[in-house]
């Protein structure tokens, strides 16, 4: 649906200075209907992308290809997307309501259908309490809920969002967690850019990470696991533990300890333990999370 082609973009500060390269030959596809994350660490140049994505400043080179379902033009393919920026405007003397019918109004959403839209979002949000409010007194968290609602108003295609979880409380991160898999699950593209892994992990299947400019991994996260993951099985167990060789042993809570031994060894392991009568409670496969596997990708 949409693909990145060989992107760079450097800035200057200085005519004598050596320019300093934000992206540097990025490559990569969103298909349609996928849920995928954008991770990188803060300056890996996440946020630069999806300005150029969205027409805010042009690459040096490259080119960004919609595709045709989306329109024939930038105004039709823009008309398509969604998008909440990390740092998003709002007019402080508006309500939440007038702010939310000035978008939807921008995005040509009958007046109508427009109300529908602005209560079902908001209710899903949880903001709309606060809609006839001033935005002046809006938190950091409630404003970010009104962000997302207004970026829906019109039923896109697309859902582009940058750091769409900061600034939120549990209760608002798991909100929106929620809506945005809901969106997926419906079919709809969304493109979520963080620096959080485990946020990305629970709400996206695909996962493309930059690292100092570079695409570094484009997949899927499954794969992205497996490919990193040891053939050690973990094997939680209670009980006093006899004497094991090749074994990594941690105690932990409950009078609980955590086994960790290659797959070669586990039956003759978990064999020593039952005959020690030590209650075996969960045997699985030792899997790395998403940011373990994230902090050791090297490009």
């Amino acid at each position: 649906m949409i693909e990145f082609c060989h992107i760079s973009k450097s800035f200057k500060k200085d005519f004598w200075i050596k320019p300093f390269y934000a992206l540097d030959d990025v490559s990569f596809k969103i298909e349609k209907g996928d849920a995928t994350g954008f991770l990188g660490a803060n300056g890996a140049g996440k946020t630069t992308l999806l300005k150029i994505l969205m027409g805010f400043i042009r690459p040096d080179s490259g080119e960004i290809i919609f595709d045709k379902s989306l329109g024939d033009s930038r105004e039709q393919v823009l008309e398509n997307i969604g998008f909440l920026p990390e740092r998003p405007y709002f007019y402080p003397h508006l309500t939440g309501r007038d702010f939310a019918f000035y978008m939807g109004r921008l995005n040509d959403v009958p007046r109508e259908r427009l109300k529908k839209e602005i209560f079902f979002w908001a209710s899903r949000l949880g903001v709309e309490d606060a809609l006839d409010r001033p935005l002046k007194g809006y938190s950091k968290g409630m404003l970010q809920r009104l962000g997302l609602t207004t970026a829906l108003l019109h039923n896109p295609d697309i859902l582009i969002l940058d750091e769409p979880l900061s600034g939120l409380d549990p209760v608002g991160r798991k909100d929106i967690k929620n809506v945005i898999q809901q969106l997926a699950q419906e079919g709809k593209t969304v493109f979520v850019s963080s620096h959080i892994v485990s946020d990305i992990e629970e709400i996206c299947e695909k996962v493309v990470v930059l690292e100092h400019g570079k695409r570094v991994y484009d997949g899927s996260i499954e794969a992205l696991i497996s490919k990193n993951s040891s053939s050690a099985v973990e094997i939680i167990c209670q009980g006093s533990i006899p004497q094991l060789e090749r074994v990594t042993v941690e105690e932990l809570q409950g009078n609980q300890t955590r086994l960790v031994v290659e797959l070669g060894d586990k039956n003759s392991v978990l064999k020593t333990l039952i005959e020690h009568q030590v209650d075996v409670k969960k045997i699985e496969p030792q899997r790395p999370s998403l940011e373990e596997v994230i902090y050791n990708i090297k490009g």
